[in-house]
């Protein structure tokens, strides 16, 4: 795909964000108001966000239809990073958040998690596990995570909480109260 391809293909993405229910309505409005970037990159993720606060899709996802589900998930989670903020986002926690985001999105549109039966399997567990601080859980999805992504996706370098939380924790041993 040239350039000009990928262009097409997000505008075309973009438009049909709103067609695809409150999640993806919420992703389209935060990429409107605050007029996010949305770029098509290699990488070894489906997709990320950056500092700068833009997003980057993989070009694998970018030659699929611009309404398929798993390119309107992964700007649905990416998004949800930005809502989150940099700390969050880069802690284990943010990442559970982001990702059952993602996939109960996919579940809602298509009526499962995965086309394959053993990554369906992984994120079903991943699904189960509370959003919350307990740190058993957090390690769990950590696990899960790599379970589906593989080793070179390093969620295992995140703190499980928040970055200040996560100090506070090492320091108190004390879990953040519930949110």
């Amino acid at each position: 795909m040239t350039s000009s391809d990928h262009s097409a293909w997000l505008a075309s993405l973009l438009e049909n964000l709103d067609s695809f229910g409150p999640d993806a309505i919420v992703a389209a409005a935060y990429i409107r108001q605050r007029g996010t970037r949305v770029g098509v990159h290699e990488q070894t993720t489906g997709a990320r966000w950056t500092a700068d606060r833009r997003i980057e899709i993989n070009p694998r996802y970018a030659r699929l239809a611009p309404d398929h589900p798993q390119a309107v998930a992964l700007i649905i989670h990416e998004v949800r990073h930005l809502q989150q903020g940099m700390l969050t986002a880069l802690s284990v926690y943010g990442e559970l958040e982001a990702w059952q985001l993602q996939f109960n999105f996919l579940r809602s549109v298509t009526g499962r998690y995965h086309d394959n039966s053993s990554f369906e399997a992984i994120i079903a567990k991943l699904m189960l596990l509370p959003l919350g601080w307990d740190r058993t859980a957090l390690e769990s999805a950590r696990a899960l995570m790599q379970a589906y992504a593989g080793k070179i996706y390093r969620v295992d370098l995140l703190p499980l909480y928040p970055l200040p939380l996560e100090i506070r924790y090492r320091i108190t041993r004390t879990q953040p109260s519930p949110r």
